[in-house]
């Protein structure tokens, strides 16, 4: 009886895990198919708020590939041999349908889920976002027009947040922002800095990511010509990740609602430097 009641609850969980695994699937099969219409339709926020998330798309040929068995392409870059999503599209789009819609409820700033779009980089659609989230940057590998629609963008105001990228991911995208700026490094930051008390005052810059890291997470920051922070870099981490599962049991919860507050504080700078 013993024996039977052990098999009985091994197959539940072997049907439980595979149930698992299935609905994983379809979600991820909705993912891919959601991603690659909005790119194909050219997907900008709809008018009606005042602040709006740009989910940049750039060139992705970067050494952060040869994670994924140096794969060549990916979707939406290639719909017929990608068989996984390009870097830049991680965590799209319900990592920015949840940070703007927590930022709308928080702050009461007139944005709302859907205030978002897709944005190539070397358009001049970039203009009109003022912050942008820039993920898995150890994939990114600028052309001549992304680096000039770059500078300008940042020079005009632009604030981005780099995330999901760990490793010698950093010193790879510290080289492509040179193309940018030749004379801006990286700046380590801490937890005196503004950004982390525009609107939550974080206590530590000592943070648990999402998974296992290759290092540490650490905060970085590119720097204007007058000091203030024109992108800021979630290094060693994955915020985007805390924004998408929010609502679900996929990560602790304390680590999760404070990988939110980092992103309101980046908001919030966004909007008043």
């Amino acid at each position: 009886m013993a024996r039977k009641a052990a098999w009985i609850a091994a197959t539940v969980l072997v049907i439980a895990g595979l149930a698992r695994w299935s609905f994983s699937q379809r979600e991820q099969d909705l993912e891919r198919e959601n991603l690659i219409n909005d790119v194909a339709a050219g997907r900008q926020a709809p008018p009606g708020a005042e602040v709006y998330f740009a989910r940049v798309q750039y060139t992705s040929h970067g050494p952060g590939r040869r994670n994924f068995g140096n794969a060549a392409v990916c979707v939406p870059d290639s719909t017929i041999y990608g068989y996984r999503i390009c870097g830049w599209a991680h965590d799209y789009p319900v990592a920015e349908q949840h940070i703007m819609q927590i930022a709308h409820e928080a702050t009461t700033i007139n944005t709302n889920k859907d205030a978002y779009g897709i944005v190539q980089l070397g358009s001049d659609d970039i203009y009109k976002y003022p912050w942008g989230l820039f993920s898995e940057v150890g994939e990114m590998t600028l052309d001549d027009n992304e680096v000039i629609h770059m500078r300008e963008w940042l020079n005009r105001g632009g604030f981005g947040v780099a995330d999901d990228f760990d490793g010698d991911s950093l010193e790879w995208f510290q080289d492509q922002m040179h193309r940018v700026f030749p004379n801006r490094n990286f700046v380590k930051l801490t937890v005196d800095n503004p950004i982390f008390h525009t609107f939550y005052d974080m206590p530590t810059l000592e943070t648990k990511p999402p998974y296992r890291q290759r290092g540490n997470p650490e905060f970085w920051g590119l720097l204007d010509d007058h000091g203030r922070i024109c992108f800021v870099l979630d290094y060693n981490n994955d915020l985007g990740d805390f924004w998408e599962w929010i609502d679900q049991p996929e990560y602790d919860l304390s680590a999760s609602t404070e990988g939110l507050r980092f992103g309101l504080d980046y908001f919030i700078y966004s909007l008043t430097h």
